[in-house]
């Protein structure tokens, strides 16, 4: 058994979760803020038979894009601010961070 856990964007979040129920896989969403952009993301967590894993990396990377977006640079964290101009910037965003586990016991109550 396995344990995929898919940190994605909101955007894909709604889409992806439809994807998942419709295919027969049953997930727990998590509400969570990514690091570089502090923008809210959510991460799904999915039990899976070791046979499966394909199969869900597959539903996940049909729903969650990667798109460009214009971000302005947060502030430095030290020094003086005083000459900091933040100009906005294009990064690329969304897709999916997926990690695949192993699952050593598994229980259901």
């Amino acid at each position: 058994m396995k344990l995929v856990i898919a940190v994605v964007q909101d955007k894909d979040s709604n889409r992806l979760s439809t994807a998942l129920i419709q295919e027969g896989f049953r997930a727990t969403k998590l509400a969570s803020t990514g690091g570089f952009l502090r923008a809210g993301n959510t991460t799904f967590m999915i039990g899976i038979e070791d046979e499966r894993v394909e199969d869900v990396l597959r539903v996940i990377r049909n729903n969650c894009k990667i798109r460009d977006q214009l971000v302005t640079p947060v502030s430095p964290m030290s020094g003086s601010t005083d000459s900091y101009m933040p100009f906005p910037v294009e990064v690329q965003v969304g897709g999916a961070a997926v990690f695949v586990l192993p699952v050593e016991r598994f229980e259901h109550y």
